[in-house]
């Protein structure tokens, strides 16, 4: 299975407009089963409350039926389960859950997908892909604004993009490559298989639910097209001076070294959405002026350095100095990630405050090296401290609600900290290799 997939790989990579007419036959039971090992079993289930330990029971009879169901066209996907996760701004985020037959046929689809478009996805683009991640973002972003001549910034965010894709250009996208009319069929079934809220039958028209295994390539295929081969073949031709995009998932953020050329992107971008039935949310899309090149211009004019910041994958950037006193980009946690992050360690140390100590100190280390593993960048020690910091006091103030009187004075809580010591901050990321 593998060396054919990689056949596929080295296909896409070397012929400029590549055509694959023979690829549903991929998916057979040995893919399957292959999928079914990989998938993880702690996973929530779907409509059918199918596990992973339950679906492996006569696990070849079962894939042996499903294969042929999908020769003769006669499989088809239950719909998604829909469950809501809190988000930062207070709203709640759709995700879709699927069924477990259905998330075995996701992932090889995605599979094969991800043979064909992987080698055709932009450098600049590093989300759901592999061996790239949101600190290969960071890095790239942080690179430009400190070597190239940028001084201006587009943060632009997508009204709720994977929702409101359009399936009609999704497939207009797919068929430029797959020719297999198979598997069309098989992406058309999953985007409209629909999900079911609150016992209630959805359909989707649009958009291609959050939580599917196959909705994040799905995804990148439709921004890679709309977006990065768009800012490629025509903005940045356009450009007279440096300019740069990076994308992860549906966050983007564009930087220009004219104000012109700044404005004028995001006019187009603006119309370029709306082409592909997608919206900017105009209250939090703006331009900023942001880049060491500008910031050394004002200070050798005398002016103030001090510019605006915007946000991008958790981190604020701002315009601070570096040790040697001149102005440099640098990241932080951002202020709203910042304070969710406290809360969620407020409330989970409330709810778990009648736990043996011991257990309480272990989870809490694990959740704060998490976090130093995220946001532990270059440049941003002070924060990571502040968090350490801010835990160490909820955790005072926690032990001393464990009973009616006092459990420790501050003393005490100190020499406990010497039994059961909290992690240490540490940079995990130098934004610098």
């Amino acid at each position: 299975m593998e060396t054919k997939l990689e056949r596929i790989s080295d296909k896409s990579a070397h012929m400029p407009m590549p055509e694959f007419t023979s690829l549903f036959h991929l998916i057979d039971a040995e893919m399957l089963k292959q999928c079914h090992k990989e998938l993880d079993g702690n996973k929530a289930v779907g409509i059918d409350e199918v596990t992973k330990e339950e679906y492996g029971r006569n696990l070849d009879t079962k894939v042996t039926d499903l294969v042929e169901r999908l020769k003769r066209k006669a499989y088809k996907p239950q719909p998604a389960m829909r469950v809501y996760i809190p988000k930062d701004n207070g709203k709640l985020r759709p995700l879709a859950i699927a069924c477990y037959e259905d998330k075995i046929v996701q992932m090889a689809l995605k599979k094969i997908l991800e043979a064909i478009y992987e080698p055709r996805f932009l450098e600049n683009m590093y989300g759901f892909r592999p061996g790239r991640g949101c600190h290969d973002a960071i890095k790239v972003v942080h690179r430009k604004l400190n070597n190239d001549r940028i001084c201006y910034v587009v943060d632009a965010d997508i009204k709720g993009f994977f929702d409101h894709m359009n399936h009609d250009w999704l497939v207009k996208f797919l068929e430029l490559y797959i020719k297999d009319p198979n598997i069309i069929w098989l992406v058309k079934k999953f985007l409209k298989a629909g999900v079911m809220d609150e016992g209630e039958l959805q359909a989707t028209d649009e958009g291609s639910a959050q939580g599917s295994i196959v909705s994040p390539i799905l995804a990148n295929i439709y921004m890679h097209n709309v977006l990065m081969l768009w800012y490629k073949v025509i903005i940045a031709k356009r450009c007279k001076g440096d300019n740069f995009l990076a994308n992860y998932a549906d966050d983007f953020i564009a930087g220009f070294q004219y104000k012109w050329e700044a404005e004028e992107y995001y006019q187009l971008l603006k119309a370029r959405m709306n082409k592909f039935g997608l919206e900017l949310e105009e209250s939090k899309s703006h331009m900023v002026m942001m880049g060491r090149y500008i910031a050394n211009a004002r200070v050798k004019s005398g002016e103030n350095t001090k510019f605006g910041t915007f946000d991008f994958l958790g981190f604020s950037f701002y315009c601070g100095k570096s040790k040697t006193g001149k102005p440099w980009i640098m990241p932080k946690t951002s202020g709203k990630k910042f304070r969710k992050k406290v809360k969620a360690m407020k409330e989970w140390l409330y709810r778990h405050r009648d736990t043996p100590l011991k257990l309480i100190m272990k989870t809490v280390n694990m959740k704060l090296v998490g976090h130093y593993r995220y946001y532990g960048v270059s440049f941003n020690s002070r924060w990571i401290a502040n968090f350490w910091f801010q835990t160490r006091e909820l955790l005072f103030k926690i032990l001393n609600r464990r009973s009616n009187r006092r459990s420790y004075t501050r003393a005490e809580f100190v020499e406990m900290l010497k039994y059961y010591p909290l992690a240490t901050p540490k940079v995990f990321v130098s934004l610098f290799q």
